[in-house]
């Protein structure tokens, strides 16, 4: 690197690679504690962007930013190529490459005195006022790649994303799951009750649709003799925008051979708690003001008990949709005529119970009717409800999971019952899947099934009010001019 380099050069004249690169953050490790005015008689060199620049007389000090961290430069005139071009031509937001002799300042400083520096990008926009304590949360959201430097708190939410899921991975895989990757693009939307986004493709002439959820698809595996598998990836679902709902979202879904909803609850306690270990190193976590305790066992209720208590009444499916829609009514819904007793049910606790759900608790005895992959409750006195079970932190689902449904009968009726239920204006209904059935005749041995929420599991970890907050770059309207 010199002074020519250091400054005046043209894009096409930019390095195309820096070699022998330390990471701030290597840079830092066991000299965090240096007396004041140390000479290390260590070269390192560093690369990332100028953050801040502060010019005094013969000296010019600067802080580079990396990924890792951040480390303080520090310029003289007698001792640095190139010093005059750094001080009249570098800005805020430059791409700089620095290399001399780790010390300590007087103050105390970690710094490296540069013997020389290298110009690596040059911004041309400024990252001046405009950005210090924005308001305006679609300019961060739009610009995320200035917002990244600027507000070091989405950087860390980021950060603590890529751990969670890194840590999810390991203990699936030290569970001996394998990972898989199914379609994206699929013929029927199916495997879970929303409305999907179409698409149509040319050479074959047929409209497909961006999967709604990865189910069946995984189900399917197990039938062929994949015991244990899980799939990370993108769902896409047509429906609207909200501080916990994007269009895109991240989801886990895992199936288990030779288990059910209870072997579930043991994967979903076991996994939150790593996920926050991960992202905080407890399991003790903030959010939005409240404290929550992310270590098993977590509670566990039946949703006709909750509902119960919220209304301060005994309530029950075998009550009917009549009274049951009274009682809703009653208590300030308005259910459609044509639902059965387990939709009002499952509204009455939508409305009235799931937000108000504080500390971790698995919701268990949802009605058969909402639940048409979950296979039926095997206690004779649940008749009517599914095995199946939410998990719902700070009034928020963060997995749903069943007792898979293996019966290629009865999953086929069910699939009949969505589609009656679409033809009554239920746009969210399941469409019938006859691949799926046949694959169910097959054989399915005994299966557990779950889905985690990666977007709202991160909310929680790292204390984000808005999912738009752990997504890099979450949907937004089109840009007004």
């Amino acid at each position: 690197m010199s002074e020519g380099e250091g400054g005046g050069v043209t894009a096409m004249e930019m390095p195309y690679e820096v070699d022998g690169v330390n990471s701030v953050a290597g840079v830092r490790q066991g000299r965090e504690s240096l007396p004041p005015e140390t000479s290390t008689g260590v070269t390192a060199k560093v690369a990332g962007r100028l953050m801040l620049l502060r010019r005094q007389g013969k000296l010019a000090f600067g802080d580079l930013v990396d990924s890792s961290g951040r480390i303080q430069v520090m310029l003289s005139s007698r001792k640095t190529e190139g010093f005059d071009r750094f001080v009249h031509e570098r800005v805020i937001g430059d791409w700089l490459a620095v290399e001399g002799e780790v010390i300590t300042t007087k103050s105390g400083e970690l710094s490296i005195l540069a013997d020389r520096w290298e110009l690596l990008a040059r911004t041309q926009r400024s990252f001046g006022d405009k950005w210090k304590g924005i308001s305006d949360p679609d300019l961060r959201f739009r610009q995320r790649y200035v917002d990244l430097w600027v507000n070091p708190e989405v950087r860390r939410r980021l950060q603590s994303r890529s751990a969670v899921v890194s840590r999810i991975r390991s203990v699936l895989a030290e569970k001996d799951f394998m990972e898989v990757e199914t379609p994206i693009l699929q013929p029927i939307a199916s495997g879970a009750a929303a409305r999907p986004f179409v698409t149509h493709h040319n050479a074959l002439d047929m409209d497909l649709y961006l999967r709604i959820a990865p189910e069946l698809y995984l189900k399917r595996l197990v039938v062929g003799g994949f015991e244990r598998v899980f799939e990370i990836g993108r769902d896409f679902r047509n429906e609207g925008i909200s501080p916990r709902h994007n269009p895109e979202f991240t989801m886990l879904e895992l199936y288990q051979a030779y288990t059910d909803m209870y072997g579930m609850m043991e994967l979903a306690e076991l996994l939150v708690a790593e996920a926050a270990l991960a992202a905080t190193g407890s399991t003790s976590v903030a959010y939005q003001g409240e404290q929550f305790d992310l270590a098993p066992p977590f509670k566990r209720d039946s949703m006709e008990s909750l509902v119960s208590k919220a209304l301060d009444q005994e309530i029950a499916l075998e009550m009917g949709a009549e009274r049951l829609a009274a009682l809703a009514r009653k208590a300030g819904l308005d259910p459609a005529p044509h639902l059965e007793a387990g939709h009002i049910v499952m509204e009455l606790y939508e409305e009235l119970v799931e937000p108000e759900l504080r500390d971790p608790i698995f919701v268990t005895g949802f009605p058969q009717v909402v639940s048409p992959l979950a296979r039926r409750h095997r206690d004779p006195e649940m008749a009517g409800r599914a095995e199946r079970f939410e998990l719902v932190v700070g009034g928020r689902e963060l997995a749903n999971a069943f007792s898979e449904l293996t019966d290629p009968a009865i999953q086929r009726q069910h699939f009949e019952e969505q589609v009656a239920e679409r033809e009554q204006g239920n746009a969210e209904a399941m469409a019938f899947d006859q691949d799926y059935v046949r694959a169910l005749e097959y054989g399915l041995p005994p299966t557990g099934g779950m889905g985690i929420g990666i977007d709202r599991l991160v909310m929680l970890v790292t204390d984000a009010a808005h999912i738009k907050e752990v997504i890099a770059f979450p949907t937004l309207r089109p840009e007004q001019s």
